[in-house]
Parts: structure tokens; sequence; C-alpha cells
């Protein structure tokens, strides 16, 4: 498995040392990451619960978080991270976990309170 591993690396070396690679190379070589990247993101955010609180305010505040310090420091590895931090942040303190209506209601009486506690 090692040397078909290092064939698959040191195979473009070899193969395109005197020549010039083909266009649909350049192409991929320029559009697949991006578009990957875009592939990752739509995964990532699939199950997010978008009318339920807190209505993917980490995810979005996460999203713009890294294209921001992307674009501003264009490093991936720190906007991957920061952002990957940021969202761990708010997951693990429950920043957005807002009350719910529920939990915010008055209950009209003490069956009510029972049946909470009981949950």
């Amino acid at each position: 498995i090692a040397a078909i591993t290092f064939f698959t690396r040191v195979f473009p070396f070899l193969f395109f040392s005197h020549r010039k690679p083909p266009k649909i190379l350049d192409f991929v070589q320029q559009y697949i990451p991006p578009m990957v990247m875009v592939i990752l993101v739509i995964y990532s955010i699939k199950d997010t619960q978008w009318t339920a609180i807190p209505f993917g305010l980490p995810e979005i505040i996460s999203l713009l978080f890294v294209t921001i310090i992307h674009l501003w420091k264009n490093n991936p590895l720190i906007s991957i991270f920061g952002g990957t931090i940021l969202y761990m942040i708010f997951m693990q303190t429950g920043i957005f976990l807002l009350h719910t209506t529920e939990q915010l209601k008055v209950p009209a009486s003490r069956e009510e309170l029972a049946k909470r506690d009981v949950n």
C-alpha cells in the first residue's frame, strides 16, 4: 500500500515534468477545491433546525466568522479552526439556547406543575 500511495504522489511530477498539463487538469486544479468546500458547508448545515430556537444562529454566525477571517487573513487553517472553536463555544455554553414559550408559560394549576415536574 505504501508503494501505491508513493506512486500516486510521484506520478504527476514524472508524467508532466517535460510537458504542460492538459487543460482539464488546470480546470480541476482551479475549480474543484471551492466546489468541495461548498458541498462541505451545505452538508454541515443540512440538519440545522431553522424553525426552532436557536434558528440556526450559531451556524450562521460561525459561517460568517469563517468567511470574514478567511477574507482578512487568507489562511484556511486559521479560519477553519477559528470557526470550529467559535461554534463549539456556542454549543457548549448554550448561549443561543433561549427559553421556549412552554418554559416561560405560567402554570395554570397544581396539576400542571406536577405534570411538568414528572417530565
